[in-house]
């Protein structure tokens, strides 16, 4: 039974093999213009993925410590399609703004409230895990 499937199946790909190595003279050997062109087209595809990487982060704040300056986004809150109330801390005082696609108006400022705590940002598990391994790496290879 095995043998009659065995022979069943090689007689069934016979034909391809045979026809796979009918014409090898036909390959063709890469022009230098053909390669060029596919690296570039390459590299323009990389090159866009990282660019789009980079505003996805910078669209949707993914970049850690990118708001630890002088100005810092409390809240906000969306009020149509397009439009949205933000608060904005500047230093001790709070900017309600109104932001649409066209135009950010200052709608009322006022002063930081008394009991409003600035939150100090949270290191990642990861990133602590990671620089820890790092630290030992380097104790170990002090060591030596």
């Amino acid at each position: 039974m095995t043998h009659s499937r065995f022979l069943c199946g090689s007689l069934i790909g016979l034909p391809l093999s045979v026809w796979a190595g009918a014409n090898p003279a036909l390959a063709t050997p890469a022009s230098g213009a053909g390669s060029l062109l596919q690296v570039l087209l390459a590299l323009a595809l990389v090159l866009g993925l990282i660019v789009g990487a980079a505003w996805v982060m910078r669209r949707f704040s993914l970049v850690p410590g990118a708001g630890a300056g002088h100005l810092r986004v409390v809240s906000g809150v969306m009020v149509g399609q397009r439009e949205r109330v933000v608060i904005v801390e500047i230093e001790q005082q709070w900017l309600v703004l109104g932001v649409t696609s066209e135009q950010v108006n200052l709608l009322h400022t006022l002063s930081k409230p008394e009991g409003a705590v600035t939150p100090t940002p949270v290191t990642p598990a990861f990133a602590q895990w990671l620089q820890a391994a790092i630290e030992k790496r380097k104790e170990s290879k002090d060591a030596k």
